[in-house]
Parts: structure tokens; sequence; C-alpha cells
């Protein structure tokens, strides 16, 4: 059989030139690096619709291969642009991420080296890493030698693999019925459905004033429902809603869970690094008496998306939960002692995230880690300290973690109800279209908030100011113009 027969050309193609390889990185680092270095003066967000894009980028899969410099220009000037520049000193909405260069550069190296992390015979040196850092995590969560986890995609995917844990450590109960915050994050709803429990049986549990759980409340809830036949067998609590950085009465709940025989997972993906911040510490008494945590690296740990983390007092059950050995994996059984991360979640095939986890840790010292959680703390309870000085502006909840929520009220107060909403809708979307920042809303007690999220390295106190006082002025201005008409 000769090589062009066998494929062989073809296949040679998709290997590049070791000097190639060398100038487009280079190019790519360079694209980087510009990026970040400019990223203040560009705007904080920038979108573009179908129409604009289709023409642009859209079109058959071609059958010869291009020119690799102007496809990378293709992308650095029509691709990348056109999304929210989250790491950017005023995209403020939703959660943002600001990924450390160590952890950029460790995330280059992971794929590079296309590690497959699903066992120890496959990946020794990467599951010795994630074994390290889920060390570290547990120290911080102050969970008992012995607790570990595992790395994943996310919040959400953590959240499931805590859910599917505590369902089977309670024994697949037929009418198994969980109970959680009506402020709670999305994900854990998806969760439970896709682990078999109804939206019938996922109890949205009364919250106070400020969107903790009413521990009372609670009670009743689980009584309740066991008097109905139902199987309670897991509680979720918030170390940091995602509407207001709300933390639960964590002790509390623990002592409910523990009373009742119940799972207690507590999802920290948000808030949960706030623990490393000596204010914050004493708020999340009871964090460390859960069994289960979810955390978000990605969010305020200065990681790229997609590394989260799930951790369990007792790993032992997050492997009976998932565990499978199937006759092609035995060579893979090295006992005990080695991990392998394939047995602790529903992904066979895994990338070595916890390496920019470690790199950055290495490189930046925890101290610098734990200075840049309590700036960003301090930086919001300064956000909300201007929002009380401007009398055009209202708090509608208070300042906790990062999270800050208010609204434009105007300087008589005349506007409530769906026009006050509105009014705030369209300072909104003008300030977010302009560029100038990126800021998200929900709603809180039936009204429209604007909501600010501090968690950027990037961000100071005068981006904030800079901010509010845009707020205000668009305010003003389309006050005025509605009151014309």
């Amino acid at each position: 059989m000769t090589d062009q027969t066998m494929g062989e050309a073809p296949f040679g193609a998709l290997l590049e030139d070791p000097e190639e390889m060398r100038r487009s990185g280079y190019e790519v680092v360079d694209a980087i690096v510009e990026r970040w270095a400019n990223l203040p003066e560009g705007p904080a967000w920038q979108g573009a619709t179908r129409d604009h894009l289709q023409p642009l980028l859209h079109g058959p899969a071609p059958e010869e291969g291009r020119d690799l410099e102007g496809l990378l220009n293709t992308i650095i000037r029509d691709v990348m642009p056109y999304a929210g520049r989250i790491d950017h000193p005023r995209f403020l909405a939703f959660i943002p991420s600001s990924p450390t260069w160590a952890s950029v550069l460790a995330s280059f190296l992971i794929a590079g080296y296309n590690v497959f992390q699903g066992t120890w015979l496959e990946s020794s040196g990467p599951s010795q890493i994630e074994v390290t850092v889920l060390d570290w995590f547990r120290e911080w969560l102050r969970y008992p030698a012995g607790g570990s986890g595992v790395l994943t995609s996310g919040g959400s995917a953590a959240n499931l693999l805590a859910i599917v844990t505590a369902r089977e450590t309670a024994g697949n109960p037929e009418r198994g019925t969980l109970y959680l915050s009506g402020q709670a994050h999305g994900s854990l709803e998806r969760a439970a459905r896709v682990a078999g429990i109804p939206s019938e049986r996922i109890r949205p549990v009364e919250a106070d004033e400020v969107g903790r759980i009413v521990p009372a409340a609670l009670r009743a809830a689980i009584s309740r429902d066991r008097a109905g036949g139902l199987e309670p067998f897991l509680v979720v609590g918030n170390a940091g809603t995602t509407n207001t950085g709300a933390i639960d009465p964590l002790a509390e709940l623990a002592d409910i869970a523990r009373g009742e025989g119940l799972w207690y997972h507590v999802d920290g993906a948000y808030g949960g690094f706030a623990i490393l911040d000596p204010g914050v510490r004493p708020l999340m008494a009871g964090l460390e008496r859960s069994d289960s945590v979810t955390l978000d690296p990605h969010k305020w740990f200065y990681q790229p998306y997609e590394t989260g983390c799930l951790m369990v007092r007792d790993p032992a059950l997050l492997e009976r939960a998932f565990r499978i050995a199937p006759d092609y994996l035995q060579d893979a059984e090295w006992g005990p002692r080695h991990v392998n991360f394939c047995d602790r979640g529903v992904q066979l095939t895994r990338i070595f995230r916890a390496l920019r986890v470690w790199l950055s840790v290495q490189r930046y010292g925890m101290a610098a880690h734990r200075a840049a959680i309590s700036r960003a703390i301090a930086l919001a309870r300064g956000a909300e300290s201007r929002i009380r000085e401007l009398p055009e502006l209202e708090l509608l909840a208070p300042q906790s973690l990062g999270i800050v929520c208010f609204r434009y009220r105007g300087g008589g107060g005349a506007l409530a109800g769906e026009e006050l909403d509105d009014l705030n809708r369209r300072i909104q979307d003008e300030i977010v279209n302009s560029g100038f920042a990126m800021m998200s809303s929900t709603r809180l007690r039936g009204h429209l908030s604007l909501r600010f999220c501090v968690l950027n390295v990037r961000t100071t106190a005068e981006d904030l100011a800079r901010v509010l006082d845009r707020i205000a002025a668009v305010g003003r201005r389309l006050d005025i113009q509605r009151s014309k008409l």
C-alpha cells in the first residue's frame, strides 16, 4: 500500500512547522497582552447582530487550508471584540471573571500538552497537582482531614454532582425532596431536574428581607413534607447569592440538616472564596459543617472560565455515587492513594484545570489573592456609600460581599411602579449600549434593581464613582425628557 493510498499527505498537512508555530504563538500572546494593556480605554461591552457577523464569518468549510496569519487576524478583528469584555474594569454585570496571567499561561500549557486527566495512570503529575489544590481548598474551608473533591467545568456541574451524591447517599428515595432559598442559583433547579427530582419536590424556602433563608420556615417545610409522606434528603444553603450576595445563616442550617438527617450542601460558587477575607470569615461560620460545597475559582479566585469545584467532606460518598469500573479501565487501578478523578464525576475525559490554580497561587502567593478579595469588598462598600450620597439613587439591598443593588429614583421621587422600572431599564440600556460600562439588573421585592458586582482586580473606586455619576446624569436627562412629553 502506498503512502498516497494510506492518506499520508493529507494527514501530514495537519502538522505545523516549528518556526511557524513559534511565530503564530507569539502573535496570539501579543494580541492578548495588547488587549489587557488597553482594556480601560476600550468598551466594556460590544455586541453585533447576526446580520453583521454572518457575512464576515459564515460559509462552507474550505476544502484546502488557508494562511494562518490571515485567519488569526480575522479572529482578532471580527470575532473576539464582539463579546462582553468581562475583565474590563467597568464590567460590573452578572458575576465577572478576571483571570491572572499565570492562569492564562497554564491554560496554554494544558491545551498544548493535551493532558487527559481522568486517571492517575495517564496523568500522574497533573493528578498530584489536583490533589494538592483540593487540599488547599479543604484547609481554607476548615474541612476535616480526608475531605477532598473534584474540579469541574463550573458551579452548575458541581451542583449537579452534589445533588446526585446526596440522592445516592439517601438511598435514592422515591419521593425525595430538597430545600433551597428562593434566591438560589438557577443551576440548582436544573441539576435537580437532571437528577430526576420533579419541580414539585423542589421546595423554595421563605427568605428574609435581605434574601437569607429563614430557619424556622425551613424546619416547618421539612416537618410538613414528612407528614405528607415525602422524603426530605437535602438542604442547600448559599454562601453568597448571585442576586444580592446574601449569606444564609449557615450554622443554623447545619443544625437543622444534622437534626433531620439530611445532606447539607452549600453553594459557594460566587462567595465561597470570600472566606479568605478575615472580615467575612465569621459570616461563613457553619460552612465547615456542610457535607459538600460548590466553589468557582473562575469567579473570585481569578481563574479562566471552566474552573469550578465540588468539595465533599467524605469523598468516598462521591466515588460511591459515580464510580464505574469497566474492563477497559482495569489497568488504571493503582490503589486508593492514587485518585482516578473520573470516579468523582460524570467526565472520564477531563482537562488539567488544577494547573491554573496551582500556578497562580505559586506565582502570586496567598497574600495577593486574599488582598484582591478584600479590596473588591471594600470597593463595593464604597459604592454603597456613594449611592447613599447621591439623592437621585436609592439602595435596594445592603452591600454584601462585592454586590450592591440600587436604582435611580429621581430627585423628586414622583415616579413609581412600572414607570420607575422602565426609566431604570432605559438608563441601563443607554449606558450598556454606549460601551462605557456593563451592568445587569434583577428584581427585588417586585422592583427592578440595577446591580453592581465588583470582582475585577482592575476596577478602581474612580471607575465605580464615574459609573454611578453617569447613571444619575442619564437618569436626570431621561426624567426631564419624560416630563416634557
